[in-house]
C-alpha cells in the first residue's frame, strides 16, 4: 500500500478513536473501507510498531486509547526563505 494512503487510513482511524466512534471491529473496518482482518493487522502494527496505546472497550463498543497523547503525522512544510545578503 502506498505510504500516503496508509497515513490517511491511520489518521482516519485516529480520528474515529478520538471521537469514540469506531463502533465494533466490523463497523470500524467498514468505516475505514477495509476488511476486519486488515483492521486487526492495522491495530497490531500501531500497537507493536509504533506503541499506540490502543485497545477495544466492549462497554463503549469502540477502540480507545488507554492513555492520553497525540499522533504526529508526516508533513513537510516549506520554510520562508531568508535573504542572507
Amino acid at each position: 500500500m502506498p505510504l500516503k494512503k496508509y497515513i490517511a487510513r491511520v489518521e482516519q482511524f485516529d480520528q474515529l478513536i478520538k471521537l469514540k466512534a469506531t463502533g465494533t471491529p466490523s463497523e470500524c473496518a467498514e468505516k475505514l473501507g477495509i476488511s476486519k482482518r486488515s483492521l486487526y493487522e492495522l491495530v497490531a502494527e500501531l500497537k507493536d510498531g509504533f506503541e499506540f496505546p490502543i485497545e477495544y472497550n466492549r462497554t463503549r463498543r469502540s477502540f480507545i486509547y488507554t492513555r492520553q497523547g497525540t499522533m504526529c503525522t508526516l508533513n513537510f512544510e516549506k520554510l520562508n526563505e531568508v535573504d542572507n545578503g
